[in-house]
């Protein structure tokens, strides 16, 4: 096990009709002017908006909104918030959300109180300060209310890149699994998919000796494995929603990612494919995460075959430990198939003339020099053919 610092001062507020609290806990961190930013308009029509705003109304907090925030979420709309937040005065920003939502949110935090382009921080600038802020969260998958991390689209060309600093780790959230009952069963799986490849970004690493955190990621791999089918089945089930929300939160604050390497090449390469067809992140994971894992399995093999056995019940061959690590992954892919993701290019409306643009992007976009390194280091070559196996 590697040597670690792990910092996480969320207080999570979880449970049925949590939001009412939301007021309180503005309070209770500080906040007196507070940004609502929240996405389209189903936390209007779902009356969460109005019980956000009594809940502050309630202790006294004023506050300014901007919506709008899309899947994928875009620069134009952090700059405006950016704009928005010093002219108003804001000194606490509340998101109202999902994983969209709620990385804007961390990006307009971090831009309000920096004098250069916040994208700098998605250029590999650190970020040290950021305007406090809160969750309440509506979708189970990015773990973003929970994690220091945030994810956004620059508009000019069509970059999807990352900015992390525990500065963006939120103050609050508030996790109400009912809030997540109305989702579309393929928001609710395509969330599901997100956690999952969040706890396999943990699982591929090349420290050794790290059984804790492996057993840990297997747990909640084995959660989503039994979870995921069960609310897909019965929307309304609060209870295997209320396991899918923690999973969430518990895949990707790091807890289980804590003195290993990690890999994040599956990130990587579809997050060219949201950014170029807009399509819901964990869809493309599902396509991307079989074909990088076929094409890296050799690396380490016996990794891939203990997650076969141990998550997924396959069988070990020790002769052919190669054999089981195959049957993990086509396990894998069978599941995320069984709850409506997509596995293919043709499904999730990729192009194939479009991989060479996708690899140019992903391996020298934003300041890149022709590769990404995680479990494995992929050049341009790889990249190409982990597309094309697609």
């Amino acid at each position: 096990m590697d040597n670690f610092s792990f910092y996480s001062p969320t207080c999570f507020v979880f449970g049925k009709d949590a939001e009412s609290k939301v007021g309180a806990c503005v309070k209770r961190f500080g906040g007196s002017r507070v940004l609502i930013h929240y996405g389209g308009g189903s936390a209007k029509r779902s009356g969460l908006l109005d019980r956000v705003r009594a809940s502050l109304d309630k202790n006294g907090i004023s506050y300014v909104e901007l919506g709008g925030v899309k899947p994928n979420p875009r620069s134009g709309l952090v700059y405006e918030g950016i704009e928005l937040c010093r002219a108003e005065k804001v000194d606490f920003i509340l998101a109202v959300g999902g994983g969209s939502v709620i990385d804007s949110s961390k990006a307009v935090a971090a831009g309000t109180l920096y004098d250069g382009d916040f994208w700098d921080f998605y250029c590999g600038r650190r970020i040290s300060e950021a305007l406090p802020l809160g969750t309440v969260l509506t979708i189970a998958a990015a773990g973003s209310e929970g994690s220091p991390d945030s994810v956004i689209t620059k508009e000019e060309g069509m970059l999807k890149r990352g900015a992390s600093g525990d500065a963006l780790r939120p103050k609050f959230s508030i996790l109400n699994p009912a809030l997540t009952q109305t989702l579309p069963p393929y928001q609710t799986a395509a969330g599901a998919t997100d956690i999952i490849a969040h706890l396999y970004e943990r699982y591929l690493t090349n420290t050794t000796e790290v059984e804790v955190t492996d057993r840990l990621i297997e747990a909640l791999m084995l959660t989503m494995k039994h979870e995921a089918p069960r609310v897909i089945a019965d929307p309304d089930n609060y209870d295997a929603r209320a396991n899918i929300m923690w999973a969430g939160m518990m895949a990707h604050n790091n807890a289980v990612g804590v003195g290993r390497s990690q890999d994040w090449n599956s990130h990587n390469i579809e997050h060219e494919l949201s950014a170029l067809y807009d399509c819901a992140h964990g869809a493309g994971l599902a396509v991307t995460m079989p074909a990088v894992f076929k094409y890296v399995m050799n690396h380490d093999v016996m990794r891939f075959a203990q997650v076969a056995v141990r998550v997924w019940g396959c069988d070990m061959d020790f002769a052919h430990p190669e054999k089981t690590a195959l049957a993990g992954i086509e396990a894998l892919k069978n599941f995320l198939k069984s709850i409506g993701m997509p596995v293919t290019f043709e499904e999730l409306g990729a192009k194939k003339e479009d991989i060479p643009t996708l690899v140019n992007v992903l391996c020298h976009g934003n300041g890149r020099s022709g590769y990404i390194q995680g479990f494995v280091r992929l050049d341009e070559e790889d990249c190409r053919k982990i597309y094309e196996s697609m």
